[in-house]
């Protein structure tokens, strides 16, 4: 070996520096090696809540939680449910018992966290469910205190100096003076940051900003453009990792273990191919590093490879002239407005989950053209919410009819013609869907009945948050993709976090984490931060793991 560490962790997303500052604080030694040029990750990109069931900040709320809870919900999702060996019941139990363990340490590492107000479970209809949300987020954070590091965190998209659940409340800026009010409140956040030589940031920049502080501060040591070609394995175990520095081979030793949290594959097309059909890296928000390098090797050394065909999906439009697609979950749930397949034909519930989203879109297409769908809305809803993120009533850029990318047409019929959808069939459509507005009740698919799509509707819109009329003209029309913020397969491990081979036996010294693991949560997504939440957890779990704590508290 060039050098050896206690414990080597491969990627700087979600639960790496977890870990690292769990086993610093036992004493040991931990290299993170990031093969890109920032730190941070997809979970930096990204809106950066975790979920966690039973946490101290529902405790202090009084809001109704617990363990058995908690897992009636899980337990009822995945009975229903291809089998997910990633999503085993004892897996899921120790992620419920572990995530406040996590939490707690992180509090006590110095990261400060609150919970959302209101984020409703995704299926909340479920037994075991919360409707008040079980997610919690990180404090904004001030990026100049990182100094010399600023630079190397991975940024996001999210430029307003909001908390996340501030953000949500935005887009109704034109209907509701509460969403006015948390403007004003922005505004001046922004202004008093610029007298105070302040740069906040939120989402998931705050969270990893704030754990990269404590990474820094506690002595992990952080490197970036070393990326790991091999894992070096000794009579079954494996001992370290092979990777590269200033672009030569360099041999790292871990004395304890390796952890691989090295994203999935969002970024590599032949993989998307062969296990996620019809989708595209080009609709990703997955980190660039995100090319499935960890599974080819875990394939390689005979890991246990499962929910492959699994992705954390999210609904997007391609407007031109952006950098990456635009997320719409948020917009397609408002009223005033539907999908449709390319016959014409509504399929599915537009509010839920942005993952079953996604899997109703590419079932849809097994069958009927599908990818991409057409989303339809009337002026009204132009005038009243965002798209793509445009502000409501906004201009939209000319280049977006031009290209043909947005269609307009005065008629219903004729913005068929001009998506290529049969006239008859999409006023048909329209028309029964506009029938369900008015009496505030969609007998198809129930959208709006769930508190979770009320929540991402328009609570000034009465009687139903997300049901509204089309038939103000002229009425315009987008593709719509099943996009995604990461795939959700991986290597099956144990509930120490450990990578298990086909047999079930232990691969030993190797453990993995965030998307290079099949998810715990299996082919499903109970809430918000369900990627992150687990990531950070099962961190969390190998770290102790490899430190020999076990169960005791860190």
């Amino acid at each position: 070996m060039d050098e050896t560490y206690d414990f080597v962790v491969v990627g700087s997303g979600g639960g790496s520096m977890c870990a690292g500052l769990v086993l610093r604080k036992a004493g040991k030694s931990v290299l993170i090696l990031e093969k890109t040029d920032l730190l941070g990750g997809s979970t930096a990109k990204a809106g950066g809540v975790m979920w966690i069931p039973n946490n101290r900040f529902m405790k202090q709320q009084g809001i109704d939680d617990s363990f058995d809870k908690a897992a009636t919900y899980l337990q009822t999702l995945t009975d229903r449910s291809d089998p997910a060996p990633g999503a085993s019941r004892e897996r899921q139990h120790a992620y419920l018992r572990e995530a406040p363990e996590m939490l707690e340490f992180l509090i006590g590492q110095g990261i400060k966290f609150k919970r959302n107000p209101y984020w409703p479970d995704y299926n909340d209809e479920l037994p075991g469910s919360s409707e008040p949300g079980r997610t919690v987020s990180a404090d904004l954070f001030d990026i100049n205190e990182l100094g010399e590091w600023k630079d190397k965190l991975r940024p996001n998209k999210f430029t307003l100096p909001a908390p996340i659940a501030d953000a949500l409340e935005l887009p109704l800026i034109k209907v509701s003076w509460k969403s006015k009010l948390t403007a004003a409140k922005v505004v001046w956040r922004g202004l008093v940051a610029k007298l105070t030589g302040k740069h906040w940031v939120t989402a998931g920049a705050a969270l990893q900003g704030r754990m990269l502080q404590q990474a820094i501060n506690k002595g992990i040591e952080l490197r970036t453009h070393a990326p790991v070609k091999e894992l070096i394995l000794e009579e079954g175990r494996v001992i370290g990792v092979l990777s590269e520095r200033d672009g030569k081979p360099w041999r790292v030793g871990a004395r304890l273990g390796v952890l691989l949290n090295a994203g999935g594959f969002a970024h590599n097309q032949a993989m998307r191919d062969q296990y996620i059909p019809h989708t595209r890296v080009e609709w990703t928000h997955a980190a660039p590093g995100d090319t499935g390098d960890m599974h080819q090797e875990l394939m390689r050394i005979g890991a246990w490879m499962a929910q492959m065909d699994e992705f954390v999906g999210n609904q997007m439009t391609l407007p031109p002239g952006c950098i990456e697609a635009a997320g719409v979950q948020p917009q397609i749930t408002k009223p005033h407005s539907i999908l449709v397949d390319q016959t014409g034909v509504r399929y599915m519930n537009e509010g839920g989950s942005y993952m079953s989203f996604c899997q109703g879109q590419l079932k849809r297409h097994e069958t009927v053209p599908a990818v991409p769908s057409w989303w339809i809305m009337d002026d009204t809803f132009m005038r009243t919410y965002m798209i793509a993120e445009t502000m409501p009533g906004s201009k939209k850029p000319q280049e977006w009819f031009d290209s043909g990318y947005m269609k307009r047409a005065d008629t219903i019929e004729g913005l068929a013609e001009l998506c290529g959808i049969p006239p008859a069939a999409l006023k048909a459509t329209v028309e029964r869907f506009n029938g369900f507005a008015r009496k505030g009740r969609d007998d198809d698919f129930a959208r709006g009945a769930r508190a979770y799509d009320n929540f991402l509707g328009d609570y000034t819109h009465k009687p139903n948050a997300t049901l509204g009329v089309i038939e103000k003209g002229p009425f315009y029309a987008v593709q719509v993709v099943p996009g995604d913020v990461g795939t959700y397969g991986g290597a099956v491990c144990d509930a120490w976090a450990r990578v298990l081979r086909e047999d079930g036996s232990v691969i030993d010294g190797l453990y993995a984490t965030g998307t290079t693991s099949a998810a715990v949560m299996g082919r499903n997504y109970p809430g918000a931060g369900c990627s992150i939440g687990p990531s950070f957890t099962w961190g969390f779990v190998a770290a102790k793991h490899a430190a020999g704590l076990g169960n005791q508290a860190v």
